[in-house]
This record gives structure tokens, C-alpha cells and sequence, in this order.
């Protein structure tokens, strides 16, 4: 069953565009990663410095796979550097309704 995959991310203060370039510099292979079939990065029209990212993966496993490759890439380390905290992660079945 495929799994919506949603992280929340806040910037460090003011830095909200900084943090949208830096999910665009890296989703293109995202995209490309084997069991990805979307992502978007969503930024807060009220808060910019707040950050949404919305992937469908095939299954959670490949999504794990993926973030696991992503951290040992270094990506996550250099995500870090442009967040307040840590990011939140949250998994939703697909439903299909």
C-alpha cells in the first residue's frame, strides 16, 4: 500500500527561502529515488519559515531505505544547519477514498 510520507521543517528565524532552495537543490533525485512517486515542498503562506514536505512513496520501507542512503550522503547534516529543530515526521496510509 502506497504511504503519504509528511515532514514539517521550521527554518531558523528568516530563513524560509533559504531552506525552499535547499529542498530544490536536493528533490530532484528525490523524485528519481527508486518507490518515490511524488514530492512537493509546501511553504506556510502565513509562516515562511515553515516548511511542509508531501511525498507518496510505494511503500514505507522504501521511504526508509531512501532517508537512510540520504544520511549517510550527509544530506541530513547539511538539512540541519537551516532548521530551528528538529524536523517531525508522519506517515499516512493511502487510502484511496
Amino acid at each position: 500500500m502506497a504511504v503519504r510520507v509528511v515532514v514539517e521543517a521550521n527554518a531558523k528565524p528568516g530563513t524560509g527561502n533559504e531552506l525552499v532552495a535547499f529542498f530544490r537543490s536536493i528533490l530532484s533525485e528525490t523524485r528519481a529515488h527508486d518507490g518515490c512517486t511524488s514530492v512537493d515542498a509546501l511553504q506556510n503562506c502565513d509562516n515562511g519559515d515553515n516548511v511542509l514536505l508531501a511525498a507518496t512513496w510505494e511503500t514505507r520501507e522504501q521511504y526508509e531505505k531512501y532517508l537512510a542512503w540520504q544520511r549517510e550522503r550527509g544530506v541530513s547534516g547539511r538539512l540541519k544547519e537551516h532548521l530551528a529543530e528538529a524536523p517531525t515526521i508522519r506517515f499516512f496510509d493511502v487510502t484511496g477514498a
